[in-house]
């Protein structure tokens, strides 16, 4: 059935002309109705394809979500991986996360840190074939490489790592120190031994530094005494200041100071030729003896852990007045054999009656000798009254 152009009653197909409006047909209406009906069939073809294009589309981004879905969670298992410092396990969850999206910029730069990492852990095994043969600079050129090696890196991962090679460093560096002080450093040498030591910043490390504050107030008590002895107040009071530079809170060498600066502003008001005249004249010390200001508690010799002679010894005051710089003369024996005279100073400087003071002196050039005692000859004070 067709319809009539003009009024557009359906008229059959091989009809000529409009049983209603009467009019004849155009003779081409049938073969131009054919063509539109062909046309009209051609649609489906390009709507068909469109359908399938965005099915296709659509299709690929579902994978593709699906695809970087899976990346996301495979590189959080990485990063898990890498922060426990499982390198192996977090390298092959960032390969298969890479496989699912190349262009994951995370999960290539967090690959390249965790094949960084384990080329670091490899070149550890090489630090500690280095501490075995104490070759300690090797070992922290080692881990100084390490370290250039991740400044291009940070993150959560990353920080465990870090942490690692910093103890790793002051584990090499404590070694180090130990080694060095087994060498039987000079005064010089702790003083550089001991600031190391406090760079290090570990328990351990503080143990060191207050072993090696120790021997240096010992090697400076000892030194400052000679100049002492020898009047040489100035040369003395250098000695026990840049002391105290590295051991302030010294009882012993802030008690020696003490003494120290008396002695000299006693020698510089004149004071000093008494005194001498006092220590040298024998009517002096029988007289000063008599009083029995200072009494002995006890003397001994005993071994620091490096092996050095220490005097050590404390006195009591028994008199009713204050008494200042108390002087003890000793020999140090060996059997019957007098190795050596000294003298030394009692801390505190001033001691009120019945209060008592300590006395304390290392040796360092008889370190080899055994069987050693001590003989205390005579003990020497002045008073304010004197």
């Amino acid at each position: 059935m067709h319809h009539c152009p003009y009024c557009g009653t359906k008229v059959r197909d091989n009809e000529a002309y409009c049983i209603k409006c009467g009019k004849n047909l155009p003779e081409d209406m049938h073969e131009r109705l054919d063509t539109k009906q062909q046309f009209n069939k051609y649609w489906y073809i390009p709507i068909a394809v469109a359908a399938v294009i965005i099915l296709a589309i659509g299709g690929y981004y579902i994978f593709q979500q699906q695809q970087t879905a899976e990346a996301k969670e495979l590189y959080k298992k990485a990063e898990e991986n890498a922060v426990d410092e499982n390198y192996d396990q977090a390298s092959t969850h960032l390969k298969s996360a890479l496989d699912k999206q190349a262009s994951f910029s995370q999960a290539d730069t967090l690959l390249s840190y965790v094949q960084t990492a384990q080329t670091i852990e490899e070149q550890m095994n090489q630090v500690d074939e280095h501490l075995d043969q104490e070759a300690y600079q090797d070992a922290l050129s080692i881990i100084n490489d390490a370290e250039n090696k991740l400044t291009t890196y940070i993150g959560e991962a990353v920080n465990p790592l870090i942490n690692k090679l910093t103890e790793k460093r002051s584990a090499i560096k404590l070694e180090q120190l130990r080694f060095n002080l087994e060498q039987e450093p000079g005064i010089n040498d702790l003083k550089t031994l001991l600031w190391e030591a406090d760079a290090i910043q570990t328990d351990k490390a503080t143990e060191v530094a207050d072993n090696i504050r120790g021997q240096i107030v010992d090697h400076t008590f000892a030194q400052a005494s000679e100049q002492l002895k020898d009047k040489q107040f100035s040369d003395a009071l250098l000695l026990v200041e840049d002391g105290l530079k590295y051991a302030p809170e010294s009882e012993k060498l802030q008690s020696l100071k003490t003494t120290i600066e008396k002695e000299k502003t006693a020698f510089e008001t004149a004071q000093q030729h008494r005194i001498e005249q006092a220590i040298n004249s024998a009517e002096a010390e029988r007289k000063l003896n008599e009083n029995d200001a200072i009494e002995l508690v006890e003397a001994d010799v005993t071994r620091d852990d490096q092996g050095n002679a220490a005097v050590k010894g404390q006195v009591q005051s028994v008199a009713t007045i204050p008494i200042n710089s108390i002087l003890i003369e000793y020999d140090l024996m060996q059997g019957d054999e007098k190795l050596l005279s000294n003298e030394v100073y009692a801390y505190p400087d001033t001691l009120f009656p019945d209060e008592t003071g300590e006395f304390e002196f290392t040796h360092f050039d008889i370190a080899k000798r055994k069987n050693l005692s001590v003989t205390i000859n005579q003990i020497r004070w002045y008073t304010d009254h004197q």
